[in-house]
């Protein structure tokens, strides 16, 4: 009876490990720009939209000290860490594609619209635009490891 009750417990705690990795959506993770200059972490949130913060830069400093929002257009916001910065915002998914959702470019401190495609599991098309898709820029982002 022990030796059931064992195996039944093992069999059960190995479902609940798969289905909750079969649970993640093909966009969370860690995803490398197409520069390899930053490492963005794409996570779900509990309002249920999808998220991405800035967690590696390949020089995180600037005259020995962490490199801040120099570039963003709202004076209280300049001295803020890009180490943590949320870039992506809002996203919902419909199918392999991700909409509704905002980027943000810390180089030049605008917010653009923005679309993200699931190429694969280990590649993302990101659109973002002004206005219509069509007047915008696509870049290419890879999946990588913590």
């Amino acid at each position: 009876m022990k030796k059931f009750l064992k195996s039944f417990l093992i069999t059960a705690l190995l479902t609940t490990v798969t289905t909750l990795v079969m649970a993640q959506d093909v966009i969370e993770g860690d995803w490398l720009n197409e520069e390899k200059e930053g490492k963005i972490e794409i996570y779900k949130h509990s309002d249920g939209k999808y998220y991405g913060k800035l967690v590696w830069l390949k020089d995180p400093n600037r005259d020995g000290k962490p490199k801040t929002d120099v570039n963003n257009k709202d004076a209280k916001l300049k001295n803020q860490p890009l180490i943590g910065l949320n870039i992506l915002k809002g996203f919902s998914k419909d199918g392999d594609i991700y909409s509704g959702g905002t980027i943000y470019d810390p180089k030049n401190g605008k917010t653009y619209s923005c679309k993200i495609t699931a190429k694969d599991k280990n590649t993302l098309s990101i659109r973002g635009y002004i206005g219509v898709s069509l007047l915008g820029r696509t870049t290419v982002w890879t999946r990588t490891t913590k």
